[in-house]
């Protein structure tokens, strides 16, 4: 099984000590969530002790841990080696080492920079054996919290799909996945008749619980309902804040 568990924002320039705040919490909380996926030894309070990989555009790959002072390095790196990470944010791919077999795990994060037309985003990319069951609501929840998106979803290549052909969607737009999270502003507008399970979050967004993998045609109903509600309104461009 392959999906990928996103969140999208717009500007909100952060230094290198807060998006490493960030990505710690984000590292720490999948591991909890994804104790099958850790093939090394080791544990760092009761969860698997997982290291990552860089994934550089150029360049040697290097070894990291969760912790916020090997996180600041690893993002202190990839802007000094990429000219616009000031504005455009700060890229950083993450790739899990030596996972357990069957299992892949790759975190991509833009983040920290203001651009007016480029979202901001935290994109976790999870291959599984068939049998293993993913914790959709919970990976979605960590992204919501320690990255505060405007929108995010948890779904796979087939829901992608079915969105566009049979919904009109568009890359780079807001969508939901079987699993959806709206900002503040966003959850305002999600009509009463909306069939989907609704969790308040600390973020005061809300996390939909569409349908359960492989149903695509609840993804598409739902997409097409929140649209014409407006709880999917891209952005105004040029963008100039980081929630609707």
């Amino acid at each position: 099984m392959r999906r990928v568990v996103r969140g999208f924002w717009g500007p909100r320039q952060e230094s290198a000590e807060e998006l490493a705040a960030r990505w710690s919490t984000t590292l720490d909380r999948f591991a909890l969530l994804l104790p099958e996926a850790a093939g090394g030894p080791g544990e760092t309070a009761g969860a698997p002790s997982w290291e990552w990989r860089t994934v550089p555009a150029a360049g040697p790959a290097e070894t990291v841990r969760s912790d916020e002072s090997s996180l600041r390095g690893a993002l202190r790196t990839a802007r000094e080696a990429d000219p616009w990470a000031a504005a455009n944010g700060t890229s950083l791919r993450l790739l899990a080492d030596s996972p357990a077999a069957g299992w892949k795990v790759e975190i991509a994060g833009l983040a920290g920079g203001t651009p007016d037309s480029l979202l901001q985003s935290l994109v976790a990319t999870i291959t599984s054996p068939d049998e293993a069951s993913l914790p959709d609501a919970a990976l979605l929840t960590v992204v919501a919290e320690a990255w505060q998106p405007d929108y995010g979803d948890v779904s796979d290549r087939a829901v992608t799909s079915a969105l566009k052909e049979e919904a009109g969607f568009r890359i780079g737009t807001p969508s939901v996945g079987w699993i959806g999270y709206l900002s503040a502003g966003r959850a305002a507008r999600v009509p009463a008749d909306l069939t989907a399970d609704r969790v308040e979050l600390p973020t005061e967004g809300l996390l939909l619980a569409i349908t359960s993998p492989g149903d695509t045609a609840a993804v598409v109903e739902a997409y097409e309902t929140l649209r014409k509600s407006g709880a999917l309104e891209p952005l105004p461009r040029p963008m100039n804040r980081p929630a609707l």
